[in-house]
């Protein structure tokens, strides 16, 4: 791996850390004081977050990567983000439901493993700069 690389994991993993924390914090926010349920809580905090994670992965992860339009990269990273929501939110409900863990304990589980998900998409497709060749 790449001096490069390495730094860019750990750029995302600074502005990833971020952004789940603004997601985590509203959602424990919204539960605990306004008495909102959970998976409802989650739909605002993935919004919110969102925009804390395009901007800086756009501008600071990727930035070298970034040569594709703003428009074109933000739409790819969008259909990342709500890929990566709806994985989120099935797996919110999975542990809510049927294995019934606390929901900010869940939450977490299923934050780090969406975060992986969202790094590889964001790296290959959606901050890409260069087709991918088909030869």
């Amino acid at each position: 791996m790449s001096v490069s690389e390495l730094l860019r994991m750990l750029r995302f993993g600074a502005v990833g850390l971020l952004a789940a924390a603004v997601h985590y914090w509203v959602v424990i926010g919204l539960v605990e004081l306004l008495q909102i349920a959970p998976l409802k809580a989650n739909f605002t905090g993935f919004t919110i977050a969102f925009w804390f994670s395009y901007f800086g992965h756009r501008h600071w992860t990727f930035a070298d990567h970034s040569a594709a339009s703003g428009g074109t990269s933000f739409v790819r990273f969008l259909a990342t983000a709500l890929l990566g929501f709806f994985l989120n939110q099935f797996l919110f409900y999975l542990l809510l439901q049927h294995v019934r863990l606390p929901y900010y304990i869940s939450l977490a589980i299923v934050d780090l493993v969406v975060a992986v998900l969202t790094y590889v998409l964001s790296r290959l497709w959606a901050f890409r700069t260069h087709p991918v060749s088909s030869s």
